[in-house]
């Protein structure tokens, strides 16, 4: 059910962080088949870069059951070149900012998510 992102973060858990990329130079992020920008079908993989900058991000104060005993946590968007990917900081809600430099990984006992280690 969740072929192609499953197989990403167990790149990113492994240090083979990857995102696809059309002939034009769109990038997105798997899984996909066709390219979300201009419909192109030729979508090969590029490495994602090692270091990303965050946008955007929330502390959250009421998670859900399966990250009950984290809260409160920072959850972030990221930009890596052409893709941004959203997902939880390693860092104190106090010590995460706009501009902060991260690099991308995967955690998780079952199923795997995307976490930020600050650089």
């Amino acid at each position: 059910m969740n072929q192609g992102y499953d197989e990403f973060t167990a790149a990113l858990e492994s240090d083979d962080g990857y995102y696809l990329e059309c002939a034009n130079g769109h990038g997105s992020l798997p899984p996909r088949r066709v390219c979300p920008h201009c419909g192109d079908r030729d979508l090969s993989e590029a490495p994602l870069p090692e270091e990303g900058e965050v946008l955007s991000y929330t502390v959250v104060h009421v998670p859900t059951p399966a990250f009950a005993g984290e809260a409160p946590y920072a959850t972030a968007v990221a930009e890596f070149g052409s893709v941004r990917l959203t997902g939880r900081v390693a860092a104190g809600p106090d010590d995460v900012s706009t501009g902060m430099e991260v690099s991308a990984t995967a955690e998780g006992d079952d199923d795997l998510s995307v976490v930020f280690e600050p650089r």
